[in-house]
């Protein structure tokens, strides 16, 4: 199945050393080695792939090498950072990882100039029915119920999810967590995620899980840290010109896969959105070099707008998401004045498109999905 990143991956390490991150089984390997017929693959992993990374003796007549889960090694970017000066490319290089790559180094290790940095998202509408055999309406109904990761999305079946699942969260926090932190209290994070699950589109306090989990606020911010920089959460902020003030806000939280979702359908809905709308963004950031960011807007009575994507770090595009409700928002017009700001309401039981006077659109979920007409 081909992959949304592919072209540019190709292109972009015929110059420079690439950086592939991801959620782990999200399809890394799998489109690493789609990328070229000629190629060698290692894995830090495994003992015998990481004999010929301390002796870097891989083929250098492959026109690529990857190197998966190289960032385990100590100091890996100063390692690969002299690879790349003394011997250039060819061949490519390509380092793919389950954490975020920038989360887990020292510091002095630096790449700068030597290479671009991707993220791998899960499947989701746009891809699964723009690359595979899935229609519009097939495609939406299993990514909201199992997700978007690639094996058990093309499975199909809630019982092969449900067991693919536990091992997928087992090899996150019993192989990724213990080697690359001193976290070992795994059993409090494992129930943290649990509590993660129901609250899907609220925001969370830090306070409230440590005095739920018996551990200090500070326990718990570096626990969804490294969730975060393990790609099994990411969290969306409130916004807020001042970015310091905005950072002392609760945030959301949101899952990587969708699967994990413990709501009703609406929260189901909520959290699909959001992995398009940070999908659509990174790849923005990544292949187009724009600066966008994901928020919503809360003031202080309450009232809500769920999504906010900033552009050059100005509100440019306000969503709102329904399950049903096909009536506009009040909060859209009465959080906006400037007219040249997108509006848009997302509802899933709506099968033709409105729009408004002033500038508002409600449209089915399924068709904004697959478009995804964020600028």
């Amino acid at each position: 199945m081909k992959r949304y990143l592919e072209e540019t991956l190709i292109e972009d390490l015929q110059q420079k050393i690439v950086l592939l991150t991801g959620p782990r089984q999200c399809g890394k390997t799998t489109l690493s080695l789609m990328l070229s017929d000629d190629c060698q693959y290692l894995n830090y992993d495994l003992a015998e792939h990481r004999l010929l990374v301390a002796e870097k003796s891989w083929d250098r007549e492959k026109s690529l090498i990857i190197l998966d889960e190289l960032h385990k090694m100590a100091s890996w970017k100063s390692w690969l950072k002299g690879i790349y000066d003394v011997e250039g490319i060819p061949p490519g290089l390509l380092v793919t990882g389950s954490a975020n790559l920038t989360a887990f180094r020292k510091p002095g290790d630096s790449l700068a100039g030597r290479h671009f940095q991707f993220r791998l998202h899960p499947l989701d509408v746009k891809e699964a029915v723009g690359n595979t055999d899935f229609d519009l309406e097939d495609a939406f109904a299993r990514l909201l119920n199992i997700g978007g990761f690639p094996e058990p999305f093309l499975n199909g079946t809630q019982r092969y999810y449900n067991r693919w699942k536990r091992s997928h969260i087992d090899l996150i926090l019993k192989e990724d967590l213990i080697t690359l932190t001193a976290v070992r209290d795994i059993q409090s994070i494992e129930t943290l995620i649990e509590m993660l699950r129901s609250r899907v589109g609220s925001t969370v306090s830090a306070n409230s899980l440590a005095r739920d989990l018996q551990k200090s606020p500070n326990t718990i911010n570096h626990w969804l840290r490294l969730l975060t920089d393990l790609y099994v959460i990411f969290p969306v902020l409130p916004y807020h010109q001042n970015i310091a003030r905005a950072l002392l806000k609760q945030p959301k939280y949101y899952f990587y896969d969708n699967g994990m979702v413990a709501g009703d359908d609406g929260s189901k809905l909520e959290n699909l959105v959001a992995c398009a709308l940070l999908k659509e963004i990174h790849r923005l950031e990544d292949v187009e070099g724009e600066e966008l960011d994901l928020h919503f807007i809360r003031d202080k009575d309450e009232r809500e707008i769920d999504f906010v994507i900033t552009r050059n770090r100005q509100p440019h595009h306000f969503i709102e998401v329904k399950w049903a409700d096909q009536n506009l928002s009040a909060n859209l017009p009465r959080f906006l004045s400037n007219r040249k700001l997108k509006r848009t309401q997302i509802v899933a039981e709506l099968e033709q498109a409105k729009s408004f006077p002033d500038g508002e659109r409600v449209v089915p979920a399924r068709s904004f999905l697959y478009d995804l007409p964020l600028l």
